[in-house]
C-alpha cells in the first residue's frame, strides 16, 4: 500500500474516540439512523436522527 506524504492519517486514539462516540449513540437510540460524514478519508461529522413512536390511546 502506498501512502501519499500529504495524507492525514488518524491516530489510533482518534479511531477509538470516534468508535466510542458511535457506540454511545447506538446504545441510546431506539428508532432512527446514524449518518457518518467523511471528507478526505476522515470522519468530520456524525449525525443522529432519532424517531419517536406515538401510540394512540383507545
Amino acid at each position: 500500500m502506498v501512502i501519499d506524504a500529504n495524507t492525514k492519517v488518524l491516530k489510533s486514539d482518534d479511531h477509538k474516540e470516534i468508535a466510542l462516540q458511535i457506540a454511545a449513540i447506538l446504545q441510546e437510540i431506539r428508532f432512527g439512523s446514524i449518518e457518518i460524514v467523511v471528507h478526505d478519508g476522515r470522519v468530520v461529522q456524525i449525525d443522529k436522527r432519532e424517531r419517536f413512536r406515538v401510540t394512540e390511546s383507545k
